[in-house]
This record gives structure tokens, C-alpha cells and sequence, in this order.
């Protein structure tokens, strides 16, 4: 493993508890538990799903979702106390093509600039479907610009290949900051993992540019992102085709239009996926992600990990997601995120089995930015009642966690029961003073 900086003390003995209050969920949208059988655009899909949430530092949200019977990527307003402030927007405007698994962001300083990257189900000639749109919105998320088309390859744009035959959709990010700087980061089908930024707050982008997963590479995997205000961007990425893949991260100095080369972080024999990054206002850059000791379908736990100078090094990995509230025995596919006094938040995946789809969200904090983290729990209001498991049913690469400076908290999730129903909600809290 690599070295603990020198400017971070080994974490100390004991958890550091981080109260939390949380308000009841609010149902987002509902829908039919009708999933039949894959057949590309034509399939005969009845359910919501694939949720995603940001935060402004009033308190005010902005929540997206799919309908996947009307395959509308829908954009909703929602009042701090968590209110519809309108009716949902459609943004993909392509009622022919599936459109899955959203990222949202919003620009620091200009809460009115919303932009949203998704994966639309365009088939180019590949042998996999996918192509990785933009759209953003200059008065709050009421309306939307047209579509703008990044990736325009072949590739089957969006999907985070573990083998040949597995894969998640949802292998993509979106960072913005407030010097008009936006750079989104997907992998394609084969593993090539691209990068493109916009300097003009998403307006035009340069075109994609290859960071990894070339011919005689490993192919690469759920990529994620951090921006430094004014300063740099942070990539991380795992392999595909590895059982035993690390967590690689890159740095940029030019506004994300070149990467100095990867490092690898905390090498074992283990395999490491799904990362999560988050800079805090110190300069801090924070790491979660999901590892197990026997491959992507072992039983698996969140480790966290941080650096102190800029990504070239970091602190050994450390367990915070056990012990695993029962009955749950593995955690997976985290989200990570930051508020400014301090706070380092975790979500993540609860499975009952390993090889079985997730059922509610289990959550570690911090209060002393990452030094010592609570006992895992169960976020409350994070299951369905119904026993439906957790979304997205096309892959568990999602974004389900946002907080703001003032450590307010917005989790989202969504759950399908086939044959009886679905649902997308939306659970808040707030830390406690």
C-alpha cells in the first residue's frame, strides 16, 4: 500500500459520530413493475428508475429520473423543505430511444446552471448501444437546451465492462466549477475510457480525447471525477477483465484536456471498482470505492481512502462500511461526498447476498474530514416497504448522494418489483448542530 502523507495523522482509535436528522421520504414518481425481455428500443419496459439528485446551498434540489414507459428523461425543481417547485421537464426529447441512468451537476456559485449527461440507447454500428448526451439549463432545470451528442462513435458509449459478457451502463461522470469549466468522463463497451471539457460552462465541447483503455489495454471502468476550484481535475478509473483491478488516478492542470499518467492506488490482490472523489475546501481529495478479497461477485466492502497533495499519494485504504448492518453481508457501488465543515459522507449498496440485487443504502460519516468515520447504518427510509430491490436495473453505476456546504443531506433511490410496481424517492436530512 502506499505511504500515509505526512500532513494526515493515522486516523485514531475509536468513531467519530456525525449525527444526522432525517425527514420522512418523499415519493418522486411511481410507475408499473414491468420489465419484459431485452429487445433493443423495442422492448416492453413499464417502470421508473435510475435516479439522481443535486443539492444548492439553500437547500433547494434538483432531482432527475427515467419513465422508462415513456422513455422520458425527466428534470424536476424542488423547494428546500422538498416540494415540487414545477412539473418534471423532459430532456432527451427522443421518445424512440431508451434514455438510462442521468448524472447531474450544478455550477458552483450559479445554481440556476444545471447540466445533465445520460446515456441515450443509440445503436451506431457497434455491436452495443450507446451514446453519451449533454444538455444544460440556464433558469434552474424549467427548460433545457437540445440535446448535444459527445461521444458520436461506435463504441456502446457508457458501459463499464468487468468481462465479456457482465457489464454496468452508468460509466460515466459530470463535474462543472465555477470558472465555466465542465468535463465529462465515460468508457465504451471495448474499455476505452474519454475524456471531453468545455470551457464555456458546457455551450461546446472539445472533442474526446483518449485516456486509457487503448488496443493491448485492460479495459477500463466506472470512471469518476473532482474539480478543484480554479485548479485541478481529478480522474479515477478501475479495469475490466481483471479480478484483482486497482483504483487508478489521474490529475489535470489544463481544465481536464490533458492527464499526467495514472497511479495506481493501494495495489493488492484484491479487486477494487467503482470509485467515488470529492475535493473539500482544504484541498483535500477524498476516495471511496468498493473491494472484495475473491473478485467482482465476492462479498465486497467500502474502503476510504485520502490524499493531501494533489492525488500523489495516499493514506492506506480503510473498512468503513462494517460491521454490515444484518441481514446484509456485502456493500458495493458507493457514493461519496463533502459539506464545508468538515464532513466527508459515504453511501452505498446493500446486498443480502453478493450475487443478488441491492435493497436499501447503508451510510458511514465523518466529522473531522475523514480522520475517523460512524458505524455503518442502514440509511432510514431506504428500503421499499413493497420488497422491491434497489435500481438502476441497468446497472448499479449510480450518483445517489448529494450534500451542501451547510451539511444538508439528499439521497435518492428507486426500487422495481417485477410484476408489481416501482418507485423513485427522496430522503433528506441534515447534520445536526
Amino acid at each position: 500500500m502506499l505511504a500515509l502523507p505526512r500532513a494526515f495523522a493515522a486516523p485514531a482509535a475509536g468513531q467519530a459520530g456525525l449525527p444526522l436528522r432525517w425527514q420522512p421520504p418523499l415519493e418522486i414518481a411511481t410507475g408499473a413493475g414491468l420489465r419484459g425481455p431485452w429487445q433493443q428500443n423495442d422492448s416492453r419496459y413499464d417502470f421508473v428508475d435510475d435516479p439522481s439528485v443535486v443539492l444548492a446551498g439553500d437547500g433547494s434540489l434538483v432531482v432527475a429520473w427515467v419513465d422508462q414507459a415513456r422513455k422520458a428523461l425527466l428534470v424536476q425543481r424542488r423547494r428546500p423543505d422538498g416540494s415540487a417547485a414545477d412539473p418534471p421537464v423532459e430532456v432527451a426529447r427522443a421518445p424512440q430511444t431508451f434514455s438510462w441512468i442521468p448524472r447531474l451537476a450544478l455550477v458552483p456559485g450559479a445554481p440556476q446552471r444545471v447540466l445533465v449527461l445520460w446515456q441515450e440507447i443509440i445503436f451506431s454500428g457497434g455491436s452495443h448501444g450507446g451514446e453519451m448526451m449533454f444538455a444544460r439549463s440556464d433558469d434552474g432545470g424549467r427548460s433545457f437546451s437540445p440535446p448535444l451528442n459527445l461521444s458520436r462513435s461506435r463504441g456502446g458509449d457508457g458501459k463499464g465492462r468487468i468481462d465479456p459478457s457482465i457489464w454496468h451502463n452508468g460509466s460515466y461522470e459530470l463535474v462543472a466549477d465555477a470558472d465555466g469549466r465542465v468535463v465529462a468522463a465515460w468508457t465504451e463497451y471495448d474499455g476505452m475510457l474519454w475524456v471531453s471539457a468545455s470551457q464555456d460552462g458546457g455551450r461546446s465541447f472539445a472533442a474526446p480525447r483518449l485516456l486509457a483503455g487503448a488496443d493491448g489495454q485492460r479495459p477500463t471502468r466506472a470512471p469518476a471525477l473532482a474539480v478543484q476550484p480554479g485548479g485541478a481535475v481529478y480522474l479515477a478509473w478501475t479495469e475490466g477483465d481483471n479480478p484483482a483491478a486497482d483504483i487508478r488516478v489521474a490529475r489535470s492542470e489544463d481544465g481536464g484536456a490533458t492527464f499526467a499518467a495514472a497511479q495506481v492506488v493501494a495495489p493488492d490482490p484484491g479487486y477494487a471498482d467503482a470509485p467515488s472523489l470529492a475535493l473539500d475546501r482544504q484541498g483535500t481529495l477524498h476516495l471511496a470505492f468498493g473491494h472484495s478479497e475473491s473478485g467482482p461477485l465476492g462479498r465486497q466492502r467500502i474502503l476510504y481512502t485520502r490524499s493531501a497533495d494533489g492525488g500523489r499519494s495516499f493514506e492506506p485504504p480503510r473498512a468503513i462500511s462494517t460491521p454490515l448492518p444484518r441481514p446484509h453481508v456485502s456493500a458495493g457501488y458507493p457514493s461519496l461526498a463533502v459539506d464545508g465543515r468538515g464532513g466527508v459522507y459515504v453511501v452505498w449498496e446493500l446486498h443480502p447476498h453478493p450475487q443478488q440485487r441491492p435493497r436499501g443504502l447503508g451510510m458511514a460519516v465523518s466529522a473531522d474530514a475523514g480522520a475517523r468515520f460512524s458505524a455503518p447504518v442502514v440509511v432510514p427510509g431506504s428500503l421499499d416497504p413493497g420488497g422491491g430491490t434497489n435500481g438502476s436495473s441497468q446497472g448499479l453505476l449510480l450518483r445517489k448522494l448529494a450534500v451542501n456546504g451547510r451539511g444538508e443531506v439528499a439521497v435518492v433511490n428507486s426500487s422495481l418489483r417485477e410484476g408489481s410496481h416501482s418507485r423513485v424517492w427522496l430522503i433528506r436530512g441534515h447534520r445536526a448542530p
